[in-house]
């Protein structure tokens, strides 16, 4: 093969349905794949009990087979559909890297897909491939991708046609393979008619790297967050249970899938019940209100979303549901239909749950989580949710809230609260004192990919992963206060919470939005400073934001 150039090998042909995939070998002279020795890495392992039951998501679409797993703009998929068509691509998955062993470590696939069915049946292809899903994000520039691709050091790229014109030149720079999937998928009707053949291999999945997301921190590049099979495993489980998940079920899909509240919590959990997922390719308010209100199939009764999300929605309820009689319609359907809304990946303001219940009569339901950790602290599904807090450990989750304490021998943290999901318990003299919160359990990720003095810095010599969030265990539930580095202001001697004052502010019926920062002071170390967004039309003086903020 000519160095430099882009060759297309073949159109490989295995049965109808692999047609429509194209691999193209994009190799700059000679492919080399190189792998990190294992005794050059540092795992963390789980305190956790050991299962012999831990499966991929995709091995339970057969007990609902005929049963609709999602609904996109292509039309119905059913779990068999998706289950055959994931086998169809792990053969070609597996034709390029060879057969998976217990003995060898898993090869990283790069995939990017629109949020359809394209993205379930490549994530299963890849885990029935016996492979590390590394899933993309199509609004990263060029060069992030590129950076996610070498740092995972992927043997293989999957890209759904429409974005082959971005990962092709990367993947040659590369020297990757490529498979293209094409973006018309449906099975012909002759191919629904055979029976599912059940995937036959036999991997230790409970140990085995299922997936590597990549997270920013407040320094550095992204760094690759390993989960293995019981991570996830252990994440779904837990959300099923706490959060009442059936096969009845059916939710609304409308966020990014290159991250935990889009994957697991938003995919994952339905698709592990035999639930429906209705996906829209972006978010649009007016599409998800047509969601939330229509009567025919399938009805939504299941939402979750980001606190920018709904508070889009509800200016699209501001400009467009303004008779009485509309809105009373709106609030009954939403009580009626709806059984469960859930708000995260960043604190939600006071005015817009307060708002958002007077819309809809749902109070949200707030929770917390991390890449690293998958969901650790959630209100109830059943009893009072406390606005601004974030509840108690999910269903095997143990939190503490500490301060390091170096001088004192034996251990380098001073403990105030300690808690899973039977209770808290506070040390006594230290009720309601601020500390990090530090997580436990078989959800907590295994290692930062190929950065093992990282992963070691992550976790306490005892095993607790660091989340570098400050948080405080009151009134019978946890509160997150903000990152410790970045939204915590010491000013004067206090320490004072970024996100505390920003619900405050946003407490203003002036204010629509508002960032809160620490700025350099020579006399107070730093001082509290506010940039504030107004609602159109208002107007506010400094003097009356003073006020307001007193």
């Amino acid at each position: 093969m000519a160095g430099g150039s882009c060759h297309f090998v073949s159109q490989m042909r295995v049965g109808s349905f692999l047609g429509r995939f194209l691999y193209t070998s994009c190799v700059r002279g000679v492919q080399v794949r190189t792998r990190t020795p294992l005794h050059s890495c540092y795992f963390h392992v789980s305190k956790s009990s050991t299962s012999s039951h831990v499966v991929p998501v995709f091995s339970r679409a057969p007990f609902f087979s005929e049963r609709t797993a999602m609904v996109d703009q292509h039309g119905k998929h059913t779990y068999k559909e998706l289950y055959i068509r994931s086998q169809a691509l792990s053969k070609m998955i597996i034709q390029l890297l060879g057969h998976p062993s217990r003995n060898n470590p898993p090869e990283r696939v790069s995939f990017l897909c629109p949020n359809n069915s394209s993205y379930v049946v490549c994530q299963w292809a890849v885990w029935m491939s016996g492979a590390i899903a590394v899933p993309l994000y199509k609004s990263h520039p060029p060069s992030e991708l590129k950076y996610i691709l070498q740092d995972s050091q992927s043997a293989l790229v999957v890209a759904e046609e429409s974005y082959a014109n971005v990962m092709n030149p990367l993947a040659e720079q590369l020297g990757i393979p490529v498979l293209t999937m094409s973006g018309s998928q449906n099975l012909h009707p002759s191919e629904l008619l055979q029976e599912i053949e059940v995937s036959k291999l036999e991997l230790d999945w409970k140990d085995r790297g299922a997936m590597i997301i990549y997270t920013s921190g407040t320094t550095g590049r992204p760094k690759g967050v390993l989960s293995t099979h019981y991570n996830l495993y252990s994440m779904v489980s837990a959300l099923v249970t706490e959060w009442g998940w059936t096969k009845e079920d059916s939710i609304l899909h409308v966020l990014p899938l290159h991250h935990v509240h889009g994957v697991v919590n938003k995919l994952m959990c339905p698709l592990w019940v035999g639930a429906t997922c209705v996906m829209l390719p972006d978010f649009c308010p007016q599409k998800v209100w047509q969601h939330f209100l229509r009567r025919d199939a399938p009805s939504i009764n299941i939402f979750m979303a980001v606190p920018t999300i709904y508070s889009k929605l509800i200016s699209y309820y501001e400009q467009h549901f303004t008779h009485s009689n509309v809105r009373e319609f709106v609030r009954a359907a939403c009580q009626e239909r709806i059984r469960l809304m859930v708000s995260g990946s960043s604190a939600l303001p006071v005015p817009i749950l307060e708002r958002w219940q007077e819309i809809t009569g749902h109070t949200l339901l707030e929770r917390y989580g991390m890449t690293e950790i998958g969901m650790a602290l959630t209100n109830p599904l059943h009893g009072p949710r406390v606005p601004g807090a974030v509840g108690n450990p999910l269903p095997g989750v143990e939190v503490r809230t500490v301060t390091q304490n170096p001088r004192k021998e034996g251990t380098s943290y001073t403990v105030h609260a300690h808690g899973d999901s039977t209770g808290t318990m506070v040390s006594v003299g230290l009720e309601n004192r601020e500390g990090e919160l530090q997580v436990q359990g078989p959800a907590v990720f295994k290692e930062y990919w190929n950065k093992p003095h990282e992963t070691q810095e992550a976790f306490t010599s005892d095993g607790w992963f660091k989340t570098g969030d400050t948080a405080v265990y009151k009134d019978g539930t946890y509160w997150i206060l903000g990152r410790t580095s970045v939204d915590i202001i010491k000013s004067g001697g206090y320490k004072v919470s970024a996100l505390e004052v920003e619900r405050h502010l946003l407490g203003h019926p002036s204010i629509t939005d508002v960032a809160v920062i620490g700025a350099p002071d020579v006399t107070w170390g730093q001082r509290v400073a506010a940039i504030v967004k107004l609602r159109d039309g208002h107007a506010l003086s400094l003097q009356e934001l003073k006020e307001w903020a007193r």
